[in-house]
């Protein structure tokens, strides 16, 4: 085999069915040196072809959401990996964090990189359909669903420090 650079997804395809013929041949012989160039033509096309900067917009939600959108998962599945439905639900619409066993689950099950998993992003964070709270005036009142925890602790301080 003649070796190239790689330009196109045809030029690609070809590398990566050499790459599979000479899969596990032993280092430093002609076949593992040619295994290594493929290799790493191959890295170099796909950074160039799909970067995954970690500078770029996307987080391990949106990532999930492309797998669920664009790559054949469902939610159901990722609720079959995470234990729950309400929790796969939670996650995708960013309540609850992902912790380092839902990373190895999604990884493992789904060939999704786990450094695309373990990216920091922010969580919405609201507080319980009936939660109690002291108002300015120091009073108890009730809060509707989902008032921001921040909203909630704005109107916390003052009737603590007031007393």
């Amino acid at each position: 085999m003649e070796i190239r650079p790689i330009r196109t997804d045809k030029d690609h395809r070809a590398a990566l069915a050499e790459i599979d013929a000479r899969w596990g041949a032993p280092e430093g012989t002609d076949e593992g040196d040619t295994l290594d160039l493929l290799l790493a033509l191959v890295e170099i096309y796909e950074a160039k072809r799909w970067p995954t900067g970690i500078d770029e917009g996307f987080d391990p939600v949106d990532v999930l959401s492309y797998a669920v959108d664009e790559l054949g998962h469902t939610q159901a599945e990722l609720a079959e990996l995470l234990g729950s439905r309400s929790r796969a639900s939670e996650i995708l619409s960013r309540q609850r964090a992902l912790t380092v066993e839902m990373i190895h689950k999604i990884s493992e099950a789904w060939k999704i990189p786990a450094d695309l998993l373990v990216r920091p992003y922010k969580i919405k964070r609201a507080v319980s359909a009936r939660a109690s709270v002291w108002t300015l005036a120091g009073r108890c009142s009730v809060v509707e669903p989902l008032v921001p925890l921040k909203a909630i602790r704005a109107l916390e301080q003052p009737a603590r420090h007031g007393r």
